[in-house]
């Protein structure tokens, strides 16, 4: 018995490695490529990325590893729209912002898809959940405005980041029961009108935010390399993410999202050199016991809900996915 689960043991183990290396990695070596390389054109890349992810997925297809499915063409194509966007906006905020601020930015999308579920779907959540999250709103509040590298472009850019990946999680969640279909047959689906939709707005965009234009760039040895290994990485992103589904249960996968939270933290600090602050640092630790408290409150109300026979909260979650901020 121990000798035929143990294939499926390490089977589970190298996905959910391969998914926090991965996670971890695409933020890591994104900021390397655009601070430390001075590669500026990230809507461009993110373009990029989502073409190679297009491709993979269509191998992938092909190979039998996933089963297509047919979605409303409209649907579909307003998903894919607002949900290219939304990537491209929190690589923008990678861009322009340090690494810390980047991952409170992405925290910061847990309360505001909970409040739009509040607001415009009248969804009840408990005392527990919603004192979590002012821990946590508490903690972004304090490691944002003590920030050393804190400026308006990369400011805008997190806010309208934080909005579209609010409503796009939502339209995810949607998406998924509407059509039955899992999140790697809908970013099959999507994936090509998000690579369009990225790649007609990254070159005025880009130019416009740093000037030049991305079909004009020198491209040296170093930029092409690392941009094809984020390229690389941003597909094991979407691999991993398809090996994990169903290996592991709810709380591992919140606690698989907290690791990768706190490894991009300490490796955008150590590796990259980010500057930083007494009060920034206090603000991350209230953030991230706040992350924790709001995984534990959600978690035990989906207990209750189903104890009770109800409808499942609506897992909401501020972990990036592929291309450094899929989600």
């Amino acid at each position: 018995m121990a000798s035929s689960n143990k294939p499926m043991e390490i089977g589970t183990v190298g996905a959910l490695t391969l998914s926090v290396a991965s996670s971890v990695s695409i933020v890591i070596v994104n900021k390397y490529l655009i601070s430390t390389l001075g590669y500026r054109y990230v809507t461009f890349l993110t373009a990029l990325h989502m073409l190679v992810t297009v491709g993979a997925l269509r191998v992938a297809a092909r190979s039998g590893w996933l089963e297509p499915k047919s979605i409303d063409r409209g649907a579909l194509l307003r998903f894919s729209i607002l949900n290219g966007v939304s990537i491209g906006f929190l690589n923008l905020s990678l861009g322009f912002n340090s690494v810390g601020f980047y991952q409170m930015t992405k925290l910061a999308i847990i309360p505001c898809t909970v409040a739009i579920q509040t607001i415009f779907y009248a969804k009840q959540f408990s005392a527990r959940v919603k004192g979590s999250l002012c821990v946590l709103l508490g903690g972004v509040a304090v490691a944002t405005v003590t920030d050393l590298e804190l400026n308006t472009i990369g400011s805008v850019m997190s806010i309208c980041a934080v909005v579209t990946t609010c409503v796009s999680q939502i339209w995810t969640n949607t998406m998924q029961k509407t059509y039955g279909v899992s999140s790697t047959q809908l970013l099959h689906a999507a994936s090509p009108y998000m690579a369009l939709t990225l790649g007609f707005i990254s070159v005025p965009l880009d130019g416009f935010l740093v000037g030049g234009s991305p079909l004009y760039y020198e491209y040296s040895a170093p930029v092409v390399f690392v941009a094809a290994l984020t390229c690389a990485i941003a597909v094991a992103v979407n691999f991993s993410t398809f090996l994990v589904i169903g290996k592991c249960d709810a709380v591992t996968y919140q606690v698989l999202g907290h690791l990768k939270t706190m490894l991009v933290l300490m490796f955008g600090f150590v590796a990259l050199n980010n500057p930083v602050a007494g009060k920034n640092i206090l603000g991350i630790a209230i953030a991230l016991a706040g992350m924790v408290a709001y995984g534990v409150a959600e978690n035990a109300d989906k207990k209750a809900a189903e104890q009770k026979g109800g409808g499942s909260v609506l897992p909401v979650t501020g972990n990036g996915g592929a291309n450094g901020g899929a989600k």
